[in-house]
């Protein structure tokens, strides 16, 4: 029986690294034949990193340009994870329609679409800010009502993929938190972030009115896998959207006090502030060490 294959739209970022490595290594699931995509320049420290036999392909949202090498090396894979995106909300504020070409998958699921003999699961990254964040644990039917451009591309993400494919599972992840890649990315990441401000010794804002749900980032992994997994050993498709958030919801004082404690920082640098004090501006402005703009109260 030959491997199946999956490819791993995004894999030189944050969450696609770490699905690289955890697919490539885990003995609990199958053998899979991998390959990844990268946007411009070939991460060379990953590429040194990773086994050979991991193909890598450079692949362009906004043309297309790439996807007939990955079926010419690679062939039709199995299952896509897709977690390429313009995350940074300052960016997203700044060139909506990059924001949208980028988010909004129409090529990939073209492409996904264009083997018809059989059936690729395509797993997609969204976000849980396609939620409108006027209330707390929201559920997978509420209604989606983003109030910032990138969780506007994410809903329209989302519906057309939903309208598109009929075999997808959307995953709305809250923070994504964990230890560096393998080749570190360029993007603050939100605990590193946390840890490096504090150190200082400089006292520091954080919003006490605004929560999120942080989830591991292996615990996401876990997630994909397993979805992938159950594809592969069932062929039953599936037509999923999964709220995808950590056990604890915290405000972003509870995340720096989180990492105080661990790191024993003197927490009186902690400053809580109240993000209706704050002018939008400047919430886009932080937003940028966490990839995110913390408009949202979300679920469990």
């Amino acid at each position: 029986m030959s491997k199946k294959k999956v490819l791993v739209v995004g894999g030189s970022g944050y969450l696609g690294q770490h699905l690289i490595d955890s697919f490539s290594t885990s003995k609990t699931t199958p053998l899979y034949d991998l390959a990844f995509t990268y946007n411009t320049t070939p991460p060379q420290q990953l590429l040194q990193a990773l086994p050979h036999t991991i193909l890598s392909f450079p692949l362009d949202f906004h043309t297309g340009h790439g996807f007939d090498s990955i079926s010419a090396s690679f062939g039709q894979p199995d299952v896509v994870v897709n977690c390429a995106a313009l995350s940074v909300p300052r960016a997203c504020e700044a060139d909506p329609d990059a924001a949208m070409s980028i988010n909004v998958p129409t090529s990939l699921v073209k492409w996904v679409l264009s083997f018809k003999e059989k059936s690729s699961l395509l797993i997609h990254l969204s976000t849980d800010q396609v939620y409108e964040g006027t209330k707390s644990f929201y559920k997978e039917e509420d209604e989606t009502l983003a109030v910032n451009i990138y969780g506007k591309s994410k809903v329209v993400a989302e519906k057309f993929i939903s309208t598109n494919c009929p075999n997808f599972a959307i995953l709305r992840s809250s923070i994504i938190y964990g230890p560096q890649t393998l080749s570190p990315v360029p993007k603050s990441l939100p605990i590193q972030w946390i840890d490096s401000v504090l150190a200082k010794g400089i006292p520091v804002d954080f919003f006490y009115d605004e929560f999120r749900c942080p989830v591991y980032v292996k615990d996401v992994v876990a997630v994909v896998i397993a979805l992938a997994s159950r594809w592969v050993s069932e062929a039953k498709p599936m037509q999923l959207v999964l709220n995808l958030g950590g056990p604890d919801r915290v405000s972003r004082v509870q995340m720096a006090e989180t990492v105080a404690d661990s790191r024993g920082y003197d927490k009186s640098l902690i400053n809580p502030v109240s993000s209706s004090s704050v002018h939008i501006f400047s919430l886009i402005m932080a937003a940028n060490f966490f990839g995110v703009l913390f408009l949202v109260s979300v679920f469990p």
